[in-house]
């Protein structure tokens, strides 16, 4: 039986990164991965596919919209080929996927395929093909991730009554595509079958878009995809959704109560994520689960069993890649006896439709929950020379700070690479700057960045210089 200082089950970001750091700081390590290929969900039916086909179906998008009034003809037909534009989906994550697999190489770690479970809490069974072998951890990390939820009534046939998975291959572009939930994934997916000729139409519960972003991005970003073409249906609750032949038929209440039918040939369910701790057998190492099924933890990310941790999907907090990076991260680092930490306020979120969406730190509907006087200082992304010089004119930034200490409470931006741009709010906020220091900075001209500086000059002085 071989002997591990660290096991980690799951190979997602959180996982992989966690074995990358276990195995820096001079630990014998192994990595368990279900799947013949490593990466999780992310790299293999999340985040790289989906961002590949938003990248794909974006060219596509400009050659047919944008590409004239750039002084670009195409002689005939634009024509789309969805095959070879999921061949190339397909070519980006197995490249990414092998990626993983070299740096396990790399660092030295032990990579087992086959569905990793507790036989006690110093003990895995790992299974794969009716066979099992067991491995001894002296310290294991959960890092299981989640899987796309559902609601109760709906049963999904994974043809036409789809999730997020089968969405990234389909062999056709809809129809009519029924995106039912409006946050990031329904979204994201629903841009790239609009752009590619689909009529969509997004059906969400709450009142409105990416309702846990600030309402200033729900509203934008709305107002963007109307123009696209994009239908909505907000504060409509979806009661039935059936499939007859090749139609899909959902029948909702709306806002007023009153029922409404909806009628498409394929239906995209994204209601969110559920924590996936499925064989993983828990109980028989004595982990405890809440009642969401998540991995319960203490402020260091460590079970109630003292040898295991678990990070990512599968603990509380935001289901999203670079947060089980830094816990994985983290949790290396505690066992090998460091004292690192994560500043959770800090950890951004983006959305990647056209424009971006992103935004770290505290939301204007927080600060005015908790009771915290703040000001506001905004700037449209159309009043940029960078943005009039590419087309992308829609947007803003939108910079909240401390009333009287100027200090930066949230930054909240839609345009044109805002998923790159976050990470300079993220930057000036993890050293607690003020609105006044981001404004004194220099931004390089033209460049989308700019708004930044003009959103902080706004919340400072309220005196932006180009609008």
């Amino acid at each position: 039986m071989s002997t591990y200082d660290v096991a980690v089950i799951g190979s997602g970001p959180g996982g992989y990164v966690a074995a990358i750091r276990c195995a820096q700081l001079g630990m014998k390590t192994a990595i368990i991965e279900k799947y013949s290929t490593l990466g999780g969900t992310c790299l293999n039916v999340g985040c790289i596919p989906s961002k590949a086909l938003l990248d794909s179906s974006h060219h596509y998008h400009d050659a047919i919209k944008h590409f004239e009034e750039h002084g670009i003809e195409i002689p005939g037909e634009v024509k789309l080929n969805l095959e070879k534009m999921m061949e190339r989906k397909s070519s980006v994550v197995s490249q990414t996927c092998d990626g993983v697999k070299f740096l396990m190489d790399k660092n030295k770690i032990d990579v087992y395929e086959g569905l990793g479970s507790f036989k006690d809490k110093t003990h895995i069974n790992i299974e794969k093909d009716g066979e099992t072998q067991t491995i001894e951890a002296k310290k294991t990390i959960i890092a299981t991730g989640s899987k796309p939820a559902n609601l109760p009534f709906i049963e999904l046939d994974k043809e036409r009554i789809i999730t997020s998975t089968q969405a990234l291959k389909l062999k056709e572009v809809p129809k009519h595509m029924i995106v039912i939930g409006g946050g990031v994934i329904g979204l994201e997916l629903g841009q790239v079958y609009r752009r590619l000729g689909a009529e969509v139409t997004v059906v969400e519960f709450l009142d409105r878009i990416i309702p846990t972003m600030d309402s200033a991005l729900s509203k934008e970003l709305q107002k963007v995809l109307k123009k696209q073409g994009v239908k909505f249906h907000l504060s409509t609750k979806v009661k039935s959704v059936e499939r007859n032949g090749d139609e899909i038929v959902i029948k909702a209440d709306d806002k007023k109560d009153k029922e409404i039918e909806l009628k498409g040939d394929y239906c995209l369910v994204s209601v969110g994520r559920r924590p996936y701790t499925d064989g993983l057998k828990a109980d028989a190492a004595g982990v405890e689960l809440d009642d969401k099924g998540r991995v319960k933890v203490n402020d260091h990310l460590q079970t109630n069993v003292d040898n295991i941790y678990a990070i990512g999907d599968v603990v509380r907090g935001a289901m999203l890649a670079h947060k089980a990076e830094e816990e994985g991260t983290m949790v290396a680092e505690i066992i090998a006896g460091q004292k690192p930490h994560i500043d959770y306020n800090l950890i951004p979120g983006v959305v990647y439709t056209w424009p971006e969406v992103a935004s770290v730190g505290k939301t204007e509907e927080q600060l005015k929950e908790e009771g915290v006087k703040y000001k506001e200082g905004k700037f449209p992304m159309r009043a940029l020379g960078r943005s009039r010089a590419s087309g992308d004119i829609d947007g803003l930034v939108k910079i909240l700070a401390d009333e009287k200490t100027d200090e930066v409470l949230g930054v909240h931006m839609i345009g044109a690479r805002t998923a790159d741009l976050i990470a300079e709010a993220v930057t000036a906020m993890e050293f607690r700057a003020s609105a006044e220091d981001i404004s004194r900075m220099s931004h390089a001209h033209p460049t989308y960045a700019e708004a930044v500086k003009e959103a902080a000059l706004a919340a400072t002085e309220n005196r932006p210089l180009h609008i």
